[in-house]
């Protein structure tokens, strides 16, 4: 199992990765919308890994929404990176995909990332993909 770590720069948010899958191997994702074009975000997930996330400081936290508002956008007030985002379903089971630019190991992301648009999909297909894609939410403290 590979550990992966990442924080935001002033440390306030952190997340950490359990995947059974090298750095080098996990799907790379260049998002087409405007928020992660402007934050030059690369995101991963693992839907069989999972995922912590912690904040030291929650005043400092900024929880974004936009478009559908499904998930939270996890930026840091403080210093102003994007961690990743998160979403919780109706029965309260919750998915993360994180901003691999912000990962320790980010060098070994060295495969290229694939260019995705998800405009046009409905608030269900929406959850039903990242359901399927992103990784499971062990803890949010």
């Amino acid at each position: 199992m590979n550990t992966l770590r990442s924080h935001c720069h002033c440390g306030n948010l952190e997340l950490t990765l359990e995947t059974a899958l090298q750095p080098e191997v996990l799907p790379v994702r260049e998002c087409q919308c405007s928020f992660c074009r402007s934050h030059r975000v690369r995101a991963s997930s693992d839907p069989h890994g999972s995922v912590r996330i912690r904040v030291r400081a929650p005043e400092d936290l900024s929880r974004y929404r936009f478009g559908l508002r499904t998930a939270d956008f996890l930026v840091c007030k403080r210093c102003g990176n994007y961690l990743g985002a998160a979403m919780t379903t109706p029965d309260g089971r919750a998915y993360a995909t994180a901003n691999v630019n912000l990962f320790e190991a980010v060098q070994r992301f060295t495969q290229p990332a694939v260019v995705v648009s998800y405009e046009g999909e409905t608030e269900e297909q929406r959850r039903a993909r990242r359901m399927a894609s992103w990784t499971r939410v062990a803890s949010f403290v």
